[in-house]
């Protein structure tokens, strides 16, 4: 696959390549997935737009510039922001690839940060000398300020050009709890949401902190995700609960709705409206209870985002994912091209009736 370089790539052009619930792998343009949905069928996306989570500044104590990435907070309330897992670095900034950035000064509970107009506190180290716990100065009110008039996006080597913090919000953006984009959200448009409308099709959000997607540590990757705050609408709720009642599928915009409902889903697969932290991991061993199908970018393999498909599909419909992918020249990363994998036809056995059903009008795809 090739690293989509550019936040322009989500327009027209991009790419989709489909796995239905019996391993058929196709290609599609992306304006195509309207007509990849079924009536009846549910569309959840994630509205939380992006904040500008990367702050520079500098570690009293040790006198040396830094970088710290906000990389996730306990809960989604507007008035308690003082409190982040962040992870902090060296000297440089985003185009030098994460893994080979510097380390920061030695860390110790207690130092303190200036981060342009904010300030901060390191109260612990979470078993990684870069991964810490920091409290701000200040007010919710200044330090939102703060984020806004100093912070910028968290942002990759693979894009060369410094982003605008709106190059980072889908569509749908909202409440700004997201410390990376939710951005297989980018694929959604308002021509698509009415497309989907016009079909029969419900769409309805949840709220996540999506959290960082890479920390340049192999040993932090393995930690990824980091627990994620979430917010269930009651009408998402009353949604999910009549989709299923008529044997439609939910089908999840992005890994994070998949974690949240997930996450929030009982036993039988019912979902609760409310607030909750996502402390769960999706994987191979994961029996997924809530959600059909996912939209979500192309991703490299072992990271988060791809071991959370082998809860969808098996190994061997991924490595001919692989495959395809490479041979057609996707786009991988934020602003790449996109999947849409359906739950293997063995994974329904719980759902009656709905193996019977098929998904989208039978239209044929892209070459």
């Amino acid at each position: 696959m090739i690293a989509a370089d550019s936040p322009d790539r989500r327009g027209i052009g991009a790419k989709l390549l489909s796995i239905d619930r019996h391993g058929t792998i196709r290609h599609w343009m992306r304006s195509a997935l309207a007509e990849l949905v079924s009536a009846g069928d549910l569309v959840i996306a994630n509205d939380a737009a992006t904040l500008p989570a990367s702050l520079f500044g500098n570690h009293v104590r040790g006198q040396r510039p830094i970088e710290v990435r906000l990389a996730s907070r306990p809960s989604l309330d507007v008035t308690e922001v003082s409190d982040f897992v962040a992870l902090v670095f060296g000297e440089g900034d985003f185009r030098t690839r994460t893994e080979d950035r510097g380390q920061p000064p030695a860390l110790a509970p207690g130092d303190r940060l200036v981060l342009g107009p904010l300030q901060a506190t390191i109260v612990r180290l979470l078993n990684h000398p870069r991964l810490v716990f920091l409290r701000f100065d200040g007010s919710a009110r200044e330090i939102w300020e703060g984020l806004a008039r100093h912070g910028r996006p968290v942002q990759y080597s693979h894009v060369p050009l410094p982003l605008a913090l709106w190059d980072t919000w889908t569509p749908i953006a909202g409440p700004p709890v997201a410390f990376e984009p939710p951005s297989a959200g980018f694929a959604l448009s308002w021509d698509m949401l009415a497309s989907l409308a016009a079909r029969g099709i419900q769409f309805a959000t949840i709220t996540h902190a999506a959290g960082l997607s890479s920390t340049g540590d192999l040993t932090l990757d393995a930690r990824l995700p980091f627990d994620e705050p979430y917010r269930i609408p009651m009408p998402t709720a009353q949604a999910i609960l009549q989709t299923r009642a008529q044997y439609g599928r939910i089908i999840a915009i992005g890994t994070t709705v998949v974690r949240a409902l997930e996450h929030a889903a009982s036993v039988d697969g019912s979902i609760a409206a409310g607030e909750g932290l996502a402390t769960n991991k999706i994987s191979r061993s994961t029996r997924l209870r809530a959600v059909d199908a996912v939209l979500t970018g192309t991703h490299e393999r072992g990271t988060s985002h791809y071991e959370l498909l082998r809860a969808f599909v098996p190994s061997e419909s991924l490595v001919r994912m692989d495959l395809e992918l490479d041979t057609h020249d996707y786009q991988t990363h934020e602003y790449g091209d996109s999947i849409l994998v359906e739950r293997a036809a063995r994974s329904f056995a719980m759902r009656p009736g709905r193996h019977n059903r098929p998904a989208g009008d039978g239209r044929q795809p892209e070459r």
